[in-house]
């Protein structure tokens, strides 16, 4: 005869176990984004909040285009992982992905520091202030150009030109997908600008996750449209 208990789900497979194991996610996504993340950080701290410090602040977020991606490839893997390995998904999407995600977060860095260098300098270069308007929306159009592109990479194995492609696509394809990825760069810089960097790190897996969450419509189509079966 059966016992009833012997037909019981797994203690992890419960309400509780599941929380459990979304948490342990999550610090451990944390943690591994505040270290690969550090080379730029630290230093960023120590800068001062002027408009002289644009190029080094660029320079600083360097690293955080590979680990924003391995972030994302580790909370898409959370779904998908037969066991609790957050820092086997986390450091496999950061070898598979960090030099394709820095052939465009490299350039992508490097437009938005003369758009920002020359808004900072734009009083002094006597051109009507309507200039400046159409800087702030290219700089906001070529932010969330980019943050598409790195999404589109940490998933799938595409050309650089490709995907630069489809991030355009995309834009006009899933508007909502790209004003979602605008208030994430809002609240990114809210939370900079309010308080201190160190907070922002302290939220990432947070931020991560709900980017990830944002992006999936663009995803899923990339995916079914652009990728062949057996594709990644």
């Amino acid at each position: 005869m059966t016992s009833d208990r012997s037909a019981a789900r797994d203690p992890g497979d419960g309400v509780l176990g599941r929380g459990t194991g979304a948490i342990y996610w999550f610090l451990v996504v944390g943690v591994l984004l505040v270290l690969t993340t550090l080379p730029g950080t630290l230093p960023l701290m120590l800068l001062d909040r002027s408009t002289s410090n644009i190029p080094l602040v660029a320079l600083c977020l360097v690293p955080a285009g590979p680990a924003l991606s391995a972030g994302l490839f580790a909370m898409r893997d959370r779904y998908r992982a037969e066991s609790l390995t957050p820092m086997a998904s986390f450091l496999r999407g950061y070898r598979l992905n960090v030099v394709e995600v820095l052939k465009l977060w490299v350039p992508g860095l490097a437009v938005l520091t003369i758009i920002g260098i020359t808004l900072a300098n734009l009083e002094y270069a006597g051109v009507p202030g309507g200039y400046g308007v159409v800087l702030v929306v290219l700089a906001v159009l070529f932010s969330v150009w980019a943050l598409n592109g790195l999404v589109i990479t940490s998933f799938f194995a595409l050309r650089t030109r490709d995907v630069a492609r489809l991030a355009v696509y995309y834009m006009a394809r899933t508007p909502l997908v790209a004003l979602g990825v605008l208030a994430m760069l809002v609240v990114a810089a809210g939370i900079v600008y309010f308080t201190f960097d160190v907070v922002l790190l302290l939220v990432s897996p947070i931020l991560v996750w709900l980017l990830l969450r944002t992006c999936d419509a663009m995803v899923s189509h990339v995916e079914a449209n652009f990728i062949a079966r057996g594709g990644s």
